[in-house]
């Protein structure tokens, strides 16, 4: 290649996505015979409900259904997310102007960046917390204030903390309760505290919701408490909650003026989703109660026993009341880095489980295992590391 070519400066500021690497080193031992169970991403396994299957492929024959659809989503998903708000979360959202759909929510994380924060403003990011919000914001030239969680506060944010920076040039906080990669689940009483430091402040609080449904008998969001659409954005997905993680669709919802901004950026950016499967969307979306208890509930909580056992026979220690798609646990002392036990594991025992050190240096001494994996391979993976990882 011609070497006076160079690459534009932001992207010296980021590194490629630590499972875009690793998945690659994965899929080289894999090729050489080596049979990693992984236990990093979390990518359901399962399928989403049959009639949501069933309505994609009908439609899907339609010579009308191929062309551009419109920006702001078809009228029928965009209700079928509203009523979907309405039924698990008691919120009522107008699907005109409160709603916006989304080819998955990952984008909005960046839509919201671009809406809202000029270069060099800055935004509170949690430490630990989904490495996006510090890319994303990285990569648009914000200036990212990271936000303590630790374990002896419950993973909870230190609002006396927070209270004492300079808050003058704060956008955007970026939340995420459930918490994700921690599993500290989230309360209305947090909620009202961050709807409360926003209002002081005047900082836009982005919540980003997409496990509220995995392990938890009790969906929250951020939107129920009293005057949060006055200064609060919840994103929301249905990879988790519905099994959907590769058709690429989420939501947000706030304020009319705030989605307005919002649909200013992405409608400069993409065309629209294909209209079957934002049909099949909302079929999902009104799938019924016994079907996320099987789902969202029963099947992750076998699953669920078994990462625990592989967390124990670390000799890790983790709090049994985590929701969510993962098990978070605490390494050993006598290790030294993270990547000791995480590696000696993936080469020993073929088992990829994920370092926390790629969720910020506050998760520098614990792992997290994902539950998208079958009872099979967790019992597989389980007996590996028995056989292979010995103190």
């Amino acid at each position: 290649m011609n070497q006076s070519f160079v690459g534009a400066t932001r992207l010296e500021s980021v590194q490629e996505y630590y499972f875009s690497r690793k998945l690659k080193e994965i899929a080289r031992m894999n090729a050489d015979g080596k049979h990693v169970i992984s236990l990093g991403v979390g990518s359901p396994d399962m399928p989403p409900s049959e009639e949501t299957i069933k309505t994609l492929c009908e439609h899907a024959h339609h010579s009308d259904a191929h062309g551009y659809q419109p920006y702001v989503g078809i009228p029928e998903l965009r209700q079928s997310f509203a009523d979907f708000y309405k039924k698990w979360y008691q919120i009522t959202l107008n699907p005109t102007n409160e709603i916006q759909p989304l080819i998955g929510s990952k984008e909005g994380i960046l839509h919201i960046t671009l809406a809202f924060v000029n270069p060099g403003e800055q935004v509170l990011v949690p430490n630990p917390g989904y490495p996006t919000y510090t890319s994303l914001s990285t990569l648009l030239g914000a200036e990212v204030i990271p936000y303590n969680l630790t374990e002896e506060n419950g993973w909870l944010p230190d609002f006396d903390a927070l209270e004492q920076l300079d808050l003058s040039k704060v956008k955007l906080m970026w939340t995420n309760y459930p918490h994700m990669p921690t599993g500290t689940n989230a309360t209305l009483e947090l909620y009202q505290k961050l709807v409360d430091f926003g209002k002081k402040h005047h900082i836009i609080i982005v919540n980003d919701n997409p496990y509220s449904f995995i392990l938890n008998k009790k969906p929250l969001s951020i939107l129920q408490i009293e005057g949060a659409k006055d200064c609060c954005i919840e994103l929301n997905s249905m990879s988790k909650s519905h099994n959907m993680p590769g058709w690429r669709i989420g939501m947000v919802a706030s304020n009319a003026t705030f989605i307005e901004w919002i649909l200013k950026v992405k409608s400069n950016i993409d065309s629209g989703m294909f209209r079957p499967m934002q049909l099949a969307a909302a079929t999902a979306l009104h799938n019924d109660e016994s079907w996320h208890e099987e789902m969202n509930y029963n099947l992750y909580q076998k699953r669920r026993h078994l990462a625990e056992q592989i967390l124990e026979t670390l000799q890790c220690t983790y709090n049994k009341s985590q929701v969510g798609l993962f098990v978070w646990g605490r390494i050993p002392d006598h290790y030294q880095q993270v990547e000791d036990l995480t590696e000696t594991i993936l080469q020993k025992a073929h088992v990829f489980i994920t370092p926390g050190f790629i969720f910020g240096s506050n998760g520098a001494r614990y792992i997290r295992i994902s539950l998208c994996c079958d009872e099979q391979k967790l019992a597989e993976a389980l007996d590996r590391i028995k056989q292979n990882i010995t103190e």
